[in-house]
């Protein structure tokens, strides 16, 4: 019972992926990578001015005791 119920799935899944999913094409892939990836280094960026910041205003804070 329990095979046939995976048998079941294995083949609506297949059957979904390959005549359902809309897949993209090469060039939009490559265009969403572009985009992801500078809004990676964009958010990497933010995250770091953030960090230096905080370090300078603890260091700062540090220096009065």
């Amino acid at each position: 019972m329990a095979k046939l119920k995976i048998q079941t799935y294995l083949k609506e899944s297949y059957d979904e992926l390959m005549h359902k999913v809309s897949w993209p094409t090469w060039s939009e892939l490559q265009s969403s990578a572009i985009v992801v990836s500078i809004a990676s280094l964009i958010i990497a960026f933010v995250v770091f001015l953030m960090d230096e910041a905080f370090r300078n205003i603890l260091l700062q804070f540090y220096k009065l005791f």
